[in-house]
């Protein structure tokens, strides 16, 4: 498959459901909503949604403040229902829509140093508001690898089963988002999947695209945190979706890995070299441990044919080379300390 080589390319290969995710909406009944829709993945995932449902009776609405006009014409072009809300403001999300089939993607990373009231309030007493709100819905909320810490190499990942190990205020707060939705979902009955997502990639942006980025700029790569896991976010899209048949009451199942599986970063600097025609640079030694989940419950539960690396690296290498658009959200996968 040929590498997109404008932004209608790559949405359009971002946003197509395959015949699972098809099949996986078919099988549930009413409305789906996406509360914090206006981020890096809510746009292509909501369309994704609309394209994959036929019942047109069946509404698809996107939730955010939306500050981006084209974003919100684009959506409404596709069919989705836009709906302007601020989620930290619990009277916003109270006048919101009902819908059985929730997904909810707000939060906040970027920034987390120099704001952590407000990554709390993104990250969990927004999270609070919604999740009352939904009490009853199917919830998918969207969570992230780094409450697990990092963990030894040699250990093949984090489990969902792991304790989870918070570094740096971050983390803490998304352990906090899941702890709210678990605490409102026990205590109502209502299905949950907490959808563990690291490190989702989309040509304009992820980890693949940084080191792109470097290698073909003549930088070096750092090294010291030497393994990764890495998802196309097309495939964690369709995921995403298949995942509201994969919430449950049932404690122990509602955490899920969502990602490919652990590939070093001195191999995605050689994939990308080797695309690229040049020699990568690297710099200093990988560590021993890192943040890496095992994906064996992802592939029993969700199973998926997924993008290959050596097709994303090549993408990345033609987008960068073709001038595509990039956007300024470094995903800081190489930091160690805890703090965004």
């Amino acid at each position: 498959m040929n590498a997109p080589r404008t932004e209608a390319e790559l949405e359009a290969r971002l946003s197509e459901p395959d015949a699972a995710t098809v099949d996986a909406l078919a099988a549930l009944d009413g409305d789906l909503m996406v509360l914090g829709a206006g981020g890096k993945m809510g746009p292509s995932l909501v369309q994704m949604a609309r394209r994959a449902i036929a019942d047109q009776s069946r509404r698809v609405i996107a939730v955010s403040r939306f500050s981006d006009v084209d974003a919100v014409a684009t959506l409404e072009a596709a069919g989705v229902q836009v709906v302007r809300a601020d989620l930290s403001d619990p009277r916003a999300v109270a006048a919101l829509p009902d819908a059985p089939n929730v997904l909810w993607l707000a939060g906040q990373k970027f920034g987390t140093t120099g704001d952590p009231v407000g990554t709390w309030t993104h990250n969990v007493v927004a999270s609070a508001h919604a999740a009352e709100r939904y009490a009853g819905s199917r919830i998918v909320c969207f969570s992230t690898g780094n409450v697990y810490g990092r963990v030894p190499v040699s250990s093949g990942g984090s489990l969902e089963a792991d304790a989870l190990r918070p570094d740096g205020e971050y983390a803490a707060s998304c352990i906090g988002r899941e702890r709210v939705f678990q605490s409102v979902t026990r205590r109502t009955g209502s299905p949950l999947l907490l959808y563990r997502l690291f490190y989702a990639n989309d040509l304009r942006y992820g980890v693949v695209t940084e080191i792109a980025r470097k290698v073909l700029a003549g930088e070096a790569v750092d090294l010291e945190m030497g393994h990764v896991n890495v998802i196309w976010q097309g495939d964690a899209n369709r995921l995403a979706l298949r995942a509201l048949g994969e919430t449950t009451t049932t404690a122990e199942e509602q955490a899920l890995n969502v990602t490919g599986p652990v590939v070093s970063v001195r191999e995605i600097a050689a994939c990308v070299a080797r695309h690229a025609g040049v020699e990568a640079q690297l710099t200093g030694t990988e560590a021993p441990d890192a943040l890496i989940g095992n994906v064996d419950a992802l592939m029993q539960r969700l199973p998926y044919e997924a993008l290959p690396l050596d097709s994303l690296c090549a993408w990345a290498v033609a987008w960068i080379r073709g001038g595509g658009r990039l956007l300024a959200k470094p995903t800081k996968f190489q930091v160690r300390d805890g703090r965004f």
